[in-house]
């Protein structure tokens, strides 16, 4: 399988593009269209689905542009619509001031826990994992031991939960209850920062410790 991931403006949110057989995934364009367009090219991958892990405008700003240059569909859950109808003023969350349309674009599918995504061959599955946002989700390819983890869980740490819809009780149990059964060798890619995996997180993370 083809997997490039790279840090995209302007939160340098992890962008990861996933290939097998010509098709492609992105997950989370936050933004630099045009290194994800020379990514697809690169590897002659036709774009067939965009997944975002939750609706913060440093994951979905550039789903939208991205979409009306594929046609690809963009999914997400559900739950996070109402984040997706605050795209606009999210940046003030983190005292920036940016050009962004009102709303992100409304999912074409909702990504609900247990639904299938294929990648030529391969195929991974949503898992639900609420607390950074209502409707975060994290993608699971055991084929390819990788989880794309989105803002949910981070080397050494988790994601923040101080925003509208952020839950830290919730997130702690996504964490435990849908994170730390998956296998040790699984290689984690966060929203932000570095790789991980589970194992050493399960190591080393004091927020994947037994509660």
């Amino acid at each position: 399988m083809i997997r490039e991931t790279f840090p995209v403006p302007p939160l340098g949110c992890n962008c990861t593009i996933l290939g097998d057989g010509g098709e492609a995934v992105v997950v989370d364009p936050g933004g630099s269209i045009p290194k994800i367009m020379g990514t697809l090219e690169k590897y002659g991958l036709r774009l067939k689905q965009i997944l975002i892990t939750h609706a913060h405008f440093d994951h979905i700003a550039a789903a939208g542009l991205l979409k009306e240059l594929t046609g690809a569909p963009v999914i997400y859950n559900q739950l996070d619509l109402p984040l997706a109808a605050m795209l606009a003023e999210q940046p003030s969350w983190v005292g920036l001031k940016l050009p962004l349309p009102e709303k992100a674009p409304a999912p074409d599918a909702d990504a609900y826990d247990g639904s299938k995504l294929h990648i030529g061959s391969v195929e991974g599955t949503v898992m639900h994992t609420p607390g950074h946002t209502p409707g975060s989700l994290v993608l699971h390819l055991p084929s390819e031991k990788l989880l794309i983890a989105g803002d949910t869980l981070f080397a050494g740490s988790i994601g923040r939960t101080d925003f509208p819809g952020g839950d830290h009780r919730a997130i702690l149990r996504s964490i435990h209850n849908t994170l730390m059964p998956l296998p040790e060798d699984t290689l984690v890619i966060a929203g932000h920062g570095e790789s991980t995996t589970i194992g050493a997180e399960l190591e080393s993370n004091p927020f994947m410790q037994d509660i």
